[in-house]
């Protein structure tokens, strides 16, 4: 491999990881580092300078977004885990394949990028070390997601599971900080 796209390469994943250092822990009891993670706002901006991010060229499932209250309190941490990792998942399957079918250029770079956060997401949320009983969670039910070749409404969606479901979870877990 030439040492330039190796340098190359490696300068875009320092770029994209601001606190490649920071521990599971940190992220969940220190807000400002989940701040600082979170990219979705800049790839907004980014796709309205990209003109050439119409429509994608493959269909991606939306993340389920909505909480009942209710239920998601009565749901343990394993299973909210579960069920935003099957989420992240999902996503990061679709939009991988929405990257290896979409054209050279700036909608192709963001598609990475998005690609990229979300695979920084699921590793955290992979490693949050949860005390309660065993560390593999149970089997998320599956929530089948509206799919969708708008890369505004996939952004969106995936804030809203960033500060939603996920949020709500970091809450859960910090009460031990």
């Amino acid at each position: 491999m030439d040492l330039r796209v190796l340098v190359v390469v490696f300068s875009m994943v320092v770029s994209e990881l601001p606190h490649v250092h920071t521990r599971p822990i940190d992220f969940v009891c220190d807000s400002e580092a989940r701040i600082m993670m979170n990219k979705v706002k800049d790839l907004q901006v980014e796709m309205v300078v990209c003109s050439a991010v119409d429509a994608l060229p493959s269909d991606i499932k939306l993340p389920c977004i909505r909480i009942h209250k209710a239920t998601w309190e009565r749901k343990s941490v394993h299973e909210q885990r579960a069920e935003i990792l099957l989420s992240l998942g999902t996503l990061a399957q679709d939009v991988r394949s929405a990257r290896t079918l979409s054209q050279p250029g700036c909608g192709l770079t963001l598609l990475e990028r998005l690609e990229h956060s979300i695979n920084n997401y699921l590793h955290v949320v992979r490693l949050l070390h949860i005390e309660q009983g065993e560390q593999v969670g149970p089997q998320a039910e599956p929530c089948l997601g509206q799919p969708s070749k708008d890369l505004g409404l996939v952004l969106k969606h995936f804030g809203l599971l960033l500060t939603g479901k996920l949020e709500w979870l970091i809450l859960e877990m910090a009460k031990g900080c």
